[in-house]
C-alpha cells in the first residue's frame, strides 16, 4: 500500500473541505433564490387578484349606469343622470389608476413581468373603448330615430279661429322622405355598430380575465 507523501494528506483534506465549503453556498443561494421567487410569486397573485377585483368594481359600476340610463328614460331626471355620470366618471378613473399603477410594478426590476403589464394594457384599452361606446349608445338613444323624434311645438301659433296652427306641418314629399329614411339608416347603423363594438370589447376583456385566471392557478400551484 503505498503510503501519502509528505503533505499530501493535508492537501486532500483541504480540497474536501473546500469543495464541502462551494457545496454549501451553493445550497444556500439556491435556498435564497427559491425564497426570493417564492416572494416574487406571492407579491404577483396579490396584484393579480387585485386587479381581478378592479374589473368587479368597473363591472358593478357599469350595472348601476345601465340601471340609471333606463330609470332616466322613464322618468326624465336630467338631474339625477348627470350626478350619476358625474359618480361612474371618478369610480372608472380610480380604476383606471390603480391598474396603472399595477402595470408598472410589472414592469419593475423586482416582479419584471412584461406579459403581465402587457395584458393589463390591453385590457385597459379595451375598457376605455367600452366606455366610449357605451355613452354613444345612451347618447343615440337618448337622441331617438330621427323620424321618431318628439316635435317640440313652441314656435307654433294659436289661433282662435282654427285653434292650434302647427308651424310643422310640410306636405310630405319624396325627396323628404327619402332623407328621413336616410337619417334614420345612419342612426340604425351607428347604433348597431356601438353595440357590435361594446359586445367585443367585452368578449376580449373577458379573455383577458381568464388568461389571468390561470396564472394565479399556476401561481398557486408551484
Amino acid at each position: 500500500m503505498l503510503k501519502p507523501k509528505h503533505g499530501e494528506g493535508d492537501t486532500t483534506k483541504a480540497v474536501m473541505e473546500d469543495f464541502g465549503t462551494k457545496v454549501k453556498i451553493t445550497e444556500e443561494s439556491e435556498e435564497v433564490m427559491d425564497a426570493e421567487n417564492n416572494e416574487n410569486a406571492s407579491k404577483i397573485v396579490a396584484l393579480l387578484r387585485r386587479f381581478v377585483a378592479i374589473q368587479q368594481r368597473r363591472a358593478q359600476a357599469y350595472s348601476r349606469l345601465k340601471r340609471g340610463f333606463e330609470d332616466y328614460m322613464v322618468s326624465g331626471s336630467e338631474m339625477a343622470y348627470q350626478q350619476l355620470c358625474g359618480d361612474i366618471t371618478v369610480e372608472f378613473n380610480d380604476c383606471s389608476k390603480q391598474v396603472l399603477e399595477m402595470e408598472s410594478l410589472f414592469l419593475s426590476p423586482d416582479l419584471f413581468r412584461e406579459d403581465l403589464a402587457r395584458l393589463l394594457r390591453s385590457v385597459q384599452t379595451q375598457e376605455k373603448q367600452k366606455l366610449q361606446l357605451t355613452a354613444t349608445i345612451q347618447v343615440l338613444k337618448k337622441a331617438g330615430r330621427p323620424s321618431e323624434r318628439l316635435v317640440s311645438h313652441a314656435n307654433c301659433r294659436f289661433n282662435n279661429t282654427v285653434g292650434h296652427e302647427c308651424m310643422h306641418i310640410n306636405n310630405i314629399t319624396e325627396a323628404s322622405g327619402t332623407e328621413e329614411a336616410e337619417a334614420d339608416s345612419e342612426y340604425d347603423n351607428a347604433l348597431k355598430e356601438a353595440i357590435k363594438g361594446v359586445q367585443d370589447a367585452v368578449i376580449t376583456i373577458n379573455e383577458h380575465l381568464e388568461e389571468v385566471r390561470y396564472e394565479i392557478a399556476a401561481l398557486e400551484a408551484e
